[in-house]
């Protein structure tokens, strides 16, 4: 069998990574956290929006341990929206690309902006903290919605993590 591997790419085309494995979640969030970045971010000279017309920000969460930088990390910079903050939006300095977001904590993932996907982005299995959403009457019937964390994020997080320890 071979592995899955996947390129996420930003728009200049000057910073890369590369993806091995199979993805663990695909979620629009809409926590307060992800709706405030993605606005300072889309302030930014950007080529595109961050988030959707939903307030929902895109992501593809990808075990750490299988993600490379294989081209253009020296032009990744860090926004946190405050000091202190365990979470970093890594953005493209060439272009204003939000690539993906990092955790200066124990979490084993980290959470590639979809958009970024060039090969064809997985499905969006679930909208989360929707509670934070002005649009919570009114959200796309793409995915199921959730005002917090839907259990099978949870048990693919558990899961994950659980194969990253056995050496999976």
């Amino acid at each position: 069998m071979t592995e899955q591997r996947t390129t996420a790419t930003c728009s200049c085309g000057q910073v890369s990574i590369a993806l091995e494995g199979g993805h663990i979640y695909c979620a629009a969030c809409h926590c307060d956290d992800c709706q405030s970045a993605a606005h300072r971010i889309d302030a930014l000279p950007s080529p595109e929006p961050t988030m959707d017309a939903f307030g929902g920000t895109h992501y593809v969460l990808h075990r750490k341990d299988r993600y490379t930088i294989p081209s253009g990390s020296g032009l990744l910079r860090p926004h946190r929206l405050r000091d202190g903050s365990p979470t970093r939006r890594m953005v493209a300095s060439c272009c204003n690309s939000a690539m993906f977001l990092a955790f200066d904590n124990a979490q084993h993932w980290i959470s590639i902006y979809r958009f970024r996907i060039q090969d064809k982005a997985p499905e969006l299995q679930a909208r989360i903290a929707t509670r934070f959403s002005d649009h919570a009457g009114g959200l796309p019937a793409d995915a199921p919605s959730y005002r917090t964390f839907p259990m099978a994020l949870i048990m693919q997080l558990l899961l994950s993590r659980a194969r990253m320890l056995f050496g999976r």
